[in-house]
């Protein structure tokens, strides 16, 4: 025991004090001897002399003292061998009552402190006066005749040996005292003396132990406290481990000196360790020359200085966990090789050692050893950070003990108390060993500990006392090298036999000694831990035959092991994902899941009873793995309960519930800390832990399992699935290796596959036979090594190939043998050998075969040469003592045969049993030796992703435990097992994003809650309820990770609330508000529940409804239980917490259940609805984000919902939607958001979709009372609501027109006064929904008050300019100077133009005025690219593909609103001639051009009108371009309006028809022929500008009138153009005012006055100065060609007259005699007016030549006409020549008039009106003057004016 310093002062005193205590004691205990009877016996005179001396001397050496003469010794102890003679002589005494007194006095004064025996025994060298002292104790024991008083006088002198802080004792002394206890043990047949001999074995082994520890931890801290450099006097208490306040205070428990058992002493908790240890063996001598150990080199190791300041650092894989507040220990070479020796320092004086603790520490003073000292150690102090993780290095054979004697031995352990504890634990395990006696006992044997064999209790009691000394293991026994190697030789080897004891008690201590191994030392045995699982556990479990009690036992140690969550991974990790290990965790999961569904009580004899209390501990290790599982992924969870989505509030009160509840999930920790996994958390942080390793790792041993597994059914298919996997090389070389490796190969295969005769088979066994080594052996050894990997075939042929190639190798090893002549001879030999082993030892050979016989045959095979008899014979003898066989562990490890036949009774199945268990001992013996040395890295997982794999692998298995339990057992705790299980299954499917396995357990709890099966209602038992609080409780606490599994428990909600309307008998009405009528209920059913119907219901018919639906009700009554109620509440209110993505799941299968509810045949349920407007209310607060993508899917399902057929449940969608939109718009938006626009779309939706007056009637209301409280939030809302009111627009249902009206009237004449700027998005919605109600023909006055309203918004639209060019949005592509345009001008005028094209005359000429009244009041606003925009609107009007198809609505709407539209252009044109010349004149010209060209008089009119004014009002601003233009436009129209078919027309019948078809073609407007076709019948009069009236004549051709409608338009338009050109040029002087002023002046004759001021008047007036010469000649050209065309059609009688035949023109003949005229008429005036412009003088000869070539030719023809009637036409055009030739000045008149004379002479035939002829008078006057002729009488001529 530990020592303390002493203070020297006070110390003389004390020890003359003590030496006196001694001396009155020894003499008390002399004369005790002495007086006692049997001394005086003669026998005993030894004892009396030794006895009498020693009491002399005592005397003799007080009286010196007194006198003072002598200065006490300083040994306050007896070293003399004289005082110990007595009591060795009284030992030996035959009298019990002697030896009771001499070993009562002995103990005393060992207890005392008297004797330390520290003196070398005289006698025996080499040994102290204490080992013969113990010896002498200990021989007291004779056998079970000891007697019983000296048998306890023994114990407890032995434990005060043992436990005393005086005396040490060592090695084979520490064994002699042990084993002699554990003979009184198991000899003794008192019952005390044996509780007494057990309690104290436990506390001797408990003090040995402790102190090593305690020894290793003390220099740990001196080391460190060197280290620190701190005063040696004062070490500073180790942080929160120790409770005293004193720093010198003993820290180890002294037990009290009376040698009676503690009861403390056997606790565990006696280990202490101090938590700041970096290492047990620092502090030791160098020991530089200590030689290796058996052989083994000492290299690599440094030995340490003892106390030096360097520590080695360690090479193996260990980084310790620091404890609190110590600084962190270094890491220290520990391996048991660079030990040091353990003398005792030389400079300390010897009486001063304490030779216990090596020797360093002063021995304390006596008082302080008296007080036990605070027990330290606790069990949460126990992972404090010792360092534990020193996997053993060396493999060195343990010596025995006596080779541990020798020199050296000590140099394996840092310390001397290390190896007595070895030395004990080795022969504990030794003892465990021991065989009971044959013939196991009967398990269930009742009798007594007491009458039990020897044997069995030896083992049962060293199995206690291993069991006891493994729990409180400390940091030293845990990682020292030799204490490991000892737990791999011995422990395991001995568990391994004990492990499948028939004796229960044997066999639970076995696997309690397991579990301890597995929690303490699990880092050194990683092969034996796979050899108890594999050939113990797992096989017990599997084999039909194992007894209960033990299934039971071994269920329970695993209860323990799946409690451990470290344990649970680091059993995946270190063996299912190791290529070279067992699937334990598979099979483990498998297995327990096989007896968790109870497949098992049957063939074992097991009671019901049993069965299930096993099922229920399969369950519960289940349950615990999956705990483990979830505890071990606990960070990877989120709870959504701790986090609220929406920023604001906390979690308030209520939710504390829902914390407690999530936290019961989560696993607590006490249910995974049972087992105490030290080890493993130490070693966390040693090794970096990277799952995706592993992963391939499992991969790769799957792909060689599955290998495997084909090749042991198809050797051949095995290979080439591995070597396609690239798992397996494909050389010959490769596959025999693999072969030889991997032992789980089927040796039959094997055996087939090299024994086949195919070349590849051939190569690869040549291969397999050539890596075997065969040097040095004898031939049988040799063949038996051959044949251990695989077994024969039994065909000849391919025995005789492998044969000859073992032969052949054979000799090849062994080339210096020189028995065999030849490979031949071994061939042959071996054939005969296996023929022999098959002979011997198969049971189907009835004859053997004998020497004599085995001899004969091999007779001649050396090279015709016998081999030597005796040779042969040793074979013989060989083989028949030992059969050829397979290796054992090949044999064993073929897993345990299931044998499924059926046992006949218990006994037979017990004695199977047993000869199983015998056969599973040697197995798992074998293989243990086989790994004891063996070194298997063990890794501590850390990473949380390892329970993926684990879980992919194992949720099959218990799925299927799971579901077996709830569906065939009803007990209670099953169903809760189960749930639990399948809750934590949940969790870790959810965490780790495993979708198939989530929903696979989601649905079958789902299954079991029987709300959605096809199962009855009625079946409905506590364990379904139990199922849907856990499914509720799932749906609460695993939300986040729910995804698609939402489906299945929504849908259990869902009708989880019928089965409460059931529970609570409401009835059907109340379930949606539907009144049914009484007759509706099913026949025989209450009424109200055919829509229980999809809750098994319908069976219930015929039955007696009261008690039934009773029954019904009581059965489901707990589902409506308040608990529930709220809960599923919770799930809702919950929703808030749920994360971004899971929020939509939840939502997308909460409206696909609604849709579900709704779709019911029996009956529309709105439960889900409600629960879908109550969460939309719960998470409105969530970020936009989130929102918009919950909302994407709930307003589709209003959509749907809104729409839906039962009214009902529409008026409910529409007025939830309503509730939910007021409350959204109460958060307003910021700009450019279009959340509002998303959530109001589903009104959209509906009024689009729904038909029903009601439901769209509220649907206005409800929008209604959106804008009017609302409308200062609304923003991009408005859309929707203008898309609305635009639906609404077009309803037939008054109410519905007019509310919507007066709402969108309000919002266009008061909100966007308010709140224009916000609503100017929607600004062209909402002209549109206006245009809509203008468009609605059945609501007249709505129409017009419509466009009024659109008239305001133009007015909006100027006063507010900025707004629209600041407002920004999607289309910033739009400059800012163009938003007004695009957002503002564009939807207006657009909307307007629309209207003009759809509505009735009244509305559209209303909307065309308010269109040009727009353009006219704000055009000045407008931009150039604007108006380009603008009239490709307005050419709208006029285009042909969007005017009406009937005829008379066609030709009314080209006299109407053509017409209209063609002026207001024209007088727009006018108005904003700057802008708008450039970019629209060409555009107005063609529109122009199309107007004449259509067949409708009217608009033909109108165009060429139009063109007049137009270039009238605004020709003085043309440029000579424009003229070019115009000109150019006119002459088109002349040529496009020419009625040339008047001229070519035939009548039908002619040969000539295919011509007119041409002309009529080229010239008939192509468009308009469709409707002319179509309107043809239809049509009364054509509106024909001829006086008559036209009608076709019976016999017409219905093309002739077609195109007799259509000439007389052309004609028409040719005189207008005439009449327009002649106005253009000269505007005001119209030609009727010139002829009527001509006519006038002709009849007051006074042509030349009028002359001057019409030539002055004219030159101001019209366009004419505004056009160039060639300008006017174009037109000249139009005008001659017009003339020309009507001479022609005038002149040609014939055709006028077919013509008028074919019904073409009325009453008379037709003719074209105005065109005729007019054209030239105005001819005459331009160039007339060009030869008086003295601009154009450069030009005169030209213009003269025409103007004589015109007038010429037109007097010669008017001189050629017949007609009187065509003469009296021409009579103002007559007028027009002769008075402007008159006005020509003298020398232009000339050349006239000589060119006229002729033509005027032949004129005067005719009969002329009178004022032509005045004039004629006067131009031959003139002619008379100019040409001086004559002079007129009294006037003189006056002369030319110009």
């Amino acid at each position: 025991m530990q020592q303390r310093a002493q203070h020297r002062p006070a110390q003389q005193h004390s020890r003359a004090e003590s030496s006196r205590t001694k001396s009155m004691f020894l003499s008390r205990a002399l004369e005790k001897i002495l007086s006692d009877k049997e001394v005086k016996r003669s026998q005993n005179s030894q004892l009396r002399k030794a006895c009498q001396v020693a009491l002399d001397e005592i005397k003799a050496e007080l009286d010196k003292q007194k006198d003072g003469t002598v200065v006490p010794p300083r040994a306050n102890y007896i070293e003399a061998d004289k005082y110990v003679l007595p009591f060795e002589l009284a030992c030996q005494s035959k009298s019990p009552r002697i030896v009771s007194t001499s070993l009562d006095c002995l103990q005393k004064l060992i207890a005392y402190g008297h004797i330390t025996g520290n003196a070398p025994d005289g006698r025996t060298p080499g040994k102290r006066l204490i080992d013969r002292l113990m010896e002498t104790v200990c021989n007291c024991f004779q056998g079970p005749q000891t007697d019983e008083g000296v048998q306890l006088q023994i114990i407890k002198a032995l434990l005060t040996a043992v436990t005393s802080p005086h005396i040490e004792i060592h090695e084979g002394t520490v064994l002699l005292t042990v084993r002699t206890c554990y003979n009184i043990y198991l000899a003794s047949r008192n019952l005390i003396n044996q509780t007494t001999a057990k309690a104290t074995l436990t506390q001797m082994l408990n003090v040995i132990f402790t102190r090593m520890e305690n020894q290793a931890a003390l220099e740990a801290q001196e080391l460190e406290k060197d280290r620190l450099r701190l005063p040696q006097q004062n070490p500073s208490p180790v942080p929160g481990n120790q409770r005293s306040g004193s720093p010198r205070f003993d820290r180890t428990p002294t037990p009290e000196p009376q040698g009676s058992p503690s009861p403390a002493a056997s606790s565990p908790d006696l280990a202490t360790t101090s938590p700041t240890s970096p290492g047990p063996d620092l502090d030791r001598d160098p020991a530089p020359d200590t030689p290796p150990i058996n052989g083994e080199p000492d290299g690599g190791n440094t030995p340490l200085n003892g106390g030096a300041e360097q520590i080695t650092p360690s090479t193996e894989d260990g980084v310790e966990t620091s404890p609190a507040g110590a600084e962190p220990p270094e890491e220290v070479d520990k391996s048991a090789e660079s030990a040091a020796s353990c003398e005792v320092e030389a400079e300390q004086p010897p009486t001063e050692t304490n030779s216990e603790t090596g020797g360093e520490y002063p021995a304390p003073p006596l008082e302080e050893t008296e007080a036990t000292p605070p027990r330290v150690r606790t069990e949460g102090q126990q992972m404090n950070g010792i360092l534990e993780d020193r996997s053993s290095v060396s493999s060195t054979d343990l010596m025995d003990a006596e080779a541990l004697q020798g020199p050296h031995g000590a140099a394996r352990f840092s310390h001397i108390l290390q190896k007595d504890a070895f030395l004990v634990f080795r022969s504990l395990c030794k003892l465990s060993m021991k065989p009971l006696a044959e013939g196991p006992p009967d398990p269930n044997s009742t009798i007594p500990l007491l009458c039990r064999s020897h044997e069995l209790r030896s083992k049962i009691v060293s199995l206690q006392l291993l069991l006891s000394v493994l729990q409180g293991a400390g940091p030293v026994f845990r990682t020292h090298e030799m204490f490991v190697n000892a737990i791999k030789q011995y422990l395991c080897v001995a568990l391994s036999k004990n492990g499948v004891s028939s004796v229960p008690e044997v066999f639970e201590l076995s696997l309690a000694i397991f579990l301890t191994l597995l929690s303490h030392f699990k880092v050194h045995l990683k092969m034996q831990i796979e050899v108890f699982f594999r050939e113990i556990f797992l096989t017990i479990l599997e084999t039909s035959t194992s007894s209960f009690e033990h299934k039971w036992m071994v269920i329970q140690t695993l209860t323990r092991i799946c409690a451990d969550a470290q344990c649970v991974v680091d059993i995946y990790v270190n063996y299912d994902c190791d290529l070279n290990a067992a699937n334990i965790f598979e099979r483990l999961v498998s297995d327990l899941s096989k007896i968790a569904q109870g497949r098992s009580g049957q063939e074992l004899g097991m009671t019901p009873l049993q069965e299930l209390s096993l099922r229920k501990k399969g369950l519960e290790c289940l349950v615990s793995i999956l705990k483990c599982m979830v505890e071990w992924s606990k960070d990877m969870y989120v709870n959504p309960n701790l986090q609220a989505n929406l920023g604001q509030e906390h979690p308030s009160d209520s939710d504390g519930a829902e914390l407690k509840l999530s936290e019961l999930l989560a696993g607590r920790r006490d249910s995974i800390s049972s087992l105490d996994s030290t080890v493993s958390s130490s070693m966390a942080l040693s090794q970096a832990d990277h799952p995706e390793q592993y992963e391939v790792i499992k991969q790769q041993k799957d792909i060689i399992e599955h290998g495997i597994e084909l090749f042991n059914k198809k050797p051949k298919r095995g290979i080439q699935y591995l070597q396609d996997q690239g798992m397996l090389g494909s050389a010959a070389e490769d596959i025999a290796q693999f072969l030889h490796q991997e032992e789980r190969l089927d040796t039959t295969q094997v055996g087939e596959f090299l024994g086949e005769n195919i070349k590849f088979n051939i190569e690869s066994m040549y291969c397999y036979v050539d890596q075997l080594d065969f040097c040095g052996r004898d031939f049988v050894s040799a063949l038996r090594a051959f044949l251990e990997g695989f077994r024969l075939p039994g065909e000849a042929q391919k025995i005789d190939r492998l044969m000859e190639k073992f032969a052949a190798r054979y000799l090849e090893c062994n080339q210096g043998q020189t028995l065999f002549a030849s490979a031949d001879t071994a061939y042959v030999l071996a054939y005969s050998i296996i023929m022999l082993t098959t002979d011997l030892h198969s049971p189907q050979v009835k004859n053997k075969m004998t020497k004599e016989q085995y001899i004969k045959m091999n007779r001649g095979i050396n090279d015709s040469k016998d081999l030597p008899e005796e040779y042969l014979s040793s074979i013989y003898d060989e083989i028949a003592g030992k059969k050829i066989a397979m290796k054992e562990s090949k044999e064993f490890s073929i897993t345990p045969k299931s044998t499924k036949q059926s046992v006949a009774s218990e006994k037979q199945r017990r004695l199977l049993y047993n000869v199983e268990m015998e056969q599973m001992a040697k197995t798992a013996k074998a293989l243990m030796e086989a790994v004891s040395h063996a070194q298997a890295p063990f890794f501590s997982a850390t990473h949380l992703e390892h329970v993926r794999p684990m879980f992919k692998l194992a949720w099959t298995p218990l799925l299927a435990a799971f579901s077996v339990g709830l569906q065939d057992c009803d007990d209670p705790e099953v169903a809760s097992l189960c749930l639990e299980g399948i809750r934590c299954a949940i969790r870790i499917a959810s965490i780790f994003n495993m979708q198939l396995e989530r929903d696979a357990y989601v649905q079958a709890l789902a299954r079991f809650t029987l709300l959605t099966a096809s199962s009855s209602i009625t079946e409905m038992k506590q364990k379904n309820i139990d199922t849907i609080k856990t499914l509720i409780t799932v749906a609460h606490t695993d939300g986040n990770y729910l995804g698609s599994s939402w489906h299945e428990i929504l849908r259990c909600i869902s009708q989880l609330e019928l089965a409460q309307l059931i529970g609570t008998g409401v009835k059907t009405r109340y379930i949606s508000g539907v009144v049914r009528e009484k007759e509706a209920g099913i026949r025989g059913l209450p009424t109200g529940t055919e829509e229980f119907m999809p809750l098994g219901l319908g069976n219930l018919v015929g039955s007696q409804d009261k008690r039934q639906m009773a029954h019904i009700q009581e059965s489901v009554g707990e589902t409506s239980s308040q608990s529930v109620v709220v809960a599923v509440d919770r799930i809702f209110t919950g929703s808030t917490r749920l994360d971004g993505n899971a929020i939509v799941d939840f939502v997308r299968w909460l409206c696909a259940v609604s849709m579900d509810e709704l779709a019911s045949v029996h009956q529309a349920r709105m439960f889900s609805l409600q629960k879908i407007v109550e969460i939309s209310y719960y998470n409105m607060n969530r970020i936009r984000l989130q929102w918009s993508r919950i909302w994407q899917v709930i307003g589709d399902h209003f959509n749907k919902v809104g729409c839906n057929p039962n009214e009902d449940v529409a008026i409910f969608a529409v007025d939830s939607l309503r509730q939910l939109s007021m409350k959204f718009l109460e958060k307003g938006e910021l700009a450019n958001f279009r959340f509002q626009k998303d959530f109001l779309r589903p009104f959209e939706h509906i009024m689009k979709k729904n038909r029903s007056p009601t439901i769209r009637d509220m649907v206005i209301r409800c929008v209604a009372q959106m804008v009017n409280s609302q409308a200062a939030n609304i923003r991009s809302g408005w859309k929707n609501i203008f898309s609305v009111f635009h639906q609404a627009a077009s309803d037939h249902d008054e109410t519905i027109v007019e509310l919507a009206f007066q709402t969108t009237g309000h919002i266009v004449m008061n909100t966007f006064q308010e709140h224009f700027a916000v609503a100017i998005d929607s600004f062209q919605d909402a002209v549109k929904c206006l245009s809509e109600f203008v468009c609605n023909a059945a609501f007249p006055d709505t129409s017009m008050e419509a466009i009024r309203l659109i008239r305001h918004c133009a007015k909006y639209v100027s006063e507010r300019p900025q707004a629209l060019r600041e407002y920004t949005s999607d289309d910033m592509n739009v400059a800012p100077g163009d938003r007004v345009w695009v957002r503002g001008w564009f939807p207006i005028l657009f909307e307007l133009s629309c209207i003009i094209n759809r509505c009735k005359l009244d509305v559209r000429t209303r909307g065309l005025t308010v269109m040009f009244e727009i353009m006219k009041s704000y055009g000045h606003t407008f931009e150039k690219h604007w108006w380009h925009d603008l009239f490709r609107i307005v050419f709208r009007i006029f285009d042909n593909m969007k005017l009406p198809e009937q005829q008379t609505e066609k030709t009314e709407w080209m006299t109407t609103t053509c017409n209209h539209a063609l002026y207001a252009i024209c007088d727009v044109f006018t108005q904003f001639y700057e802008p708008l010349s450039e970019i629209l004149l060409a555009d107005i010209f063609t529109q122009l051009q199309w107007c004449v060209r259509q067949d409708n008089e009217q608009l033909a009119r109108s165009g060429t009108n139009c063109l007049e004014n137009l270039v009238i009002l605004n020709g003085e601003k043309f440029s000579p371009e424009v003229w070019n233009i115009t000109c150019s436009c006119m002459l088109e129209i002349f040529q496009n309006t020419s009625p040339h078919a008047l001229l070519t027309w035939r009548p039908s019948g002619q040969e000539d028809d295919a011509a007119d078809g041409k002309h009529f073609d080229a010239d008939f407007d192509t468009q308009s022929q469709s409707s002319y076709d179509r309107a043809l019948s239809e049509r009364g009069h054509s509106q024909m500008s001829s006086d008559d009236t036209w009608r076709g004549k019976s016999n017409a051709r219905v093309s002739d009138q077609k195109l007799f409608a259509g000439l007389l338009i052309k004609c028409v338009v040719q005189l207008e153009l005439i009449q327009t050109i002649d106005n253009i040029v000269f505007f005001p002087a119209t030609s009727k005012k010139e002829d009527a002023e001509n006519m006038a002046a002709a009849q007051r004759d006074t042509l030349e006055d009028s002359e001057a001021e019409g030539g002055q008047a004219g030159a101001e007036q019209g366009m004419y100065r505004h056009m160039t010469s060639a300008h006017l000649f174009k037109l000249l050209d139009c005008l001659l060609e017009s003339h020309t065309f009507a001479k022609d059609f005038n002149s040609n009688n014939e055709q006028r007259t077919a013509l008028w035949r074919a019904g073409f023109k009325g009453k008379s003949k037709p003719n074209l005699l105005k065109q005729e005229t007019s054209s030239l008429a105005c001819s005459l005036r331009i160039l007339f007016r060009m030869y008086s412009d003295i601009q154009l003088q450069a030009s005169w000869p030209d213009i003269q030549t025409r103007l004589l070539l015109v007038c010429s030719e037109a007097l010669a023809y008017f001189i050629s006409l017949t007609s009187e009637s065509h003469r009296e036409a021409w009579n103002s055009l007559l007028m027009l020549l002769l008075t402007r030739t008159l006005r020509l000045p003298d020398e232009k008149f000339k050349p006239h008039a000589s060119c006229y004379y002729p033509h005027l002479c032949e004129m005067m035939q005719f009969d002329l009106i009178p004022e032509l002829r005045a004039v004629l008078r006067r131009f031959f006057l003139r002619i008379g003057c100019v040409f001086r002729i004559a002079a007129p009488e009294g006037t003189a001529v006056r002369p030319p004016s110009s």
